[in-house]
């Protein structure tokens, strides 16, 4: 060993020699940029803001207060309201046993799945909606099986429904997964040892450990259901009073009442920071944060 030192000591092996102590106390605080460097971000932030200020600013309050009762924006709220929390419903039961095999066994085929998983998000709403009406359209892949046993999906409101779950399912199904991936093994493997059943495990280990993760996945993906819009239109059409959600009246508001449209829109935008800070708070404070 004698003749290796050199060697040891050049790469710093830990090979035949102990591990010096860790200095006690706090870590050092790791070096601070100048302030002045977030200047160059700043026409970023005007960019996201000021179209935002914009849009308060040109909705005056006697104009949400008129709009608000309208018949066409309760419709449209309640309309956006029951699809999306069914959506999320649906998605939250089928797509949490998922998300924990996939933390739990990285397998090639689960690799795999993963990128499917990943295809919402990146593709084009447009065309998921016409991948959506390619399969379960009058004519598509499944029509015939579908119209065999009375069922028709396209311009109703499952179409609404199954629209939000495409394009909102994989928004939970990777936090869960992250947040299963995040709860210590050895304590589902105590657990077991201890006489406790799979179910008990997972009822009063592992899903309350996971439990934020889950339902920060659950707000975002409501967030991205009632946001929906592309793949929507295109399954389930824009029809007041069945399949006009939220985002198609504003569409539709945008041609023939703008004041409608600005009503709305401000809707979905104190919907969209609630949930923002809905998932924040569930989050919890972050860690090293002032």
């Amino acid at each position: 060993m004698a003749s290796f030192r050199p060697l040891i000591d050049a790469y710093g092996l830990p090979i035949g020699r102990r591990t010096p102590p860790r200095p006690s106390g706090k870590a050092p605080a790791p070096a601070r940029l100048p302030w002045q460097l977030e200047l160059i971000g700043l026409p970023l932030v005007l960019l996201l803001l000021v179209p935002l200020v914009a849009l308060l600013l040109r909705t005056p309050v006697a104009m949400l207060a008129d709009y608000a009762g309208d018949a066409r924006t309760l419709s449209a709220v309640r309309l956006s309201l029951l699809t999306s929390a069914a959506s999320t419903m649906l998605v939250v039961f089928l797509g949490t046993p998922l998300a924990y095999g996939l933390a739990r066994r990285r397998t090639r085929l689960n690799r795999t799945l993963e990128v499917t998983l990943d295809l919402p998000i990146v593709l084009p709403p447009a065309v998921a909606g016409l991948a959506l009406l390619m399969a379960f359209g009058r004519r598509g892949l499944l029509g015939a099986s579908l119209a065999a046993v009375g069922l028709q999906i396209p311009f109703t409101p499952l179409a609404v429904v199954l629209a939000q779950i495409f394009v909102g399912a994989p928004y939970f199904i990777k936090t869960a997964s992250v947040a299963f991936g995040a709860v210590t093994v050895d304590l589902e493997q105590a657990a077991s040892l201890d006489g406790a059943s799979t179910r008990n495990i997972l009822r009063h280990v592992t899903l309350p450990l996971a439990g934020r993760g889950l339902l920060g996945g659950a707000a975002l993906c409501w967030a991205r259901a009632v946001g929906e819009f592309g793949a929507t239109i295109l399954f389930a059409g824009n029809l007041p009073g069945r399949t006009q959600t939220m985002p198609l009246a504003v569409y539709l508001g945008f041609e023939s009442d703008l004041a409608l449209a600005q009503t709305l829109s401000v809707l979905l935008l104190a919907i969209s920071v609630l949930i923002l800070i809905l998932v924040r708070v569930i989050a919890g404070p972050q860690n090293g944060a002032d």
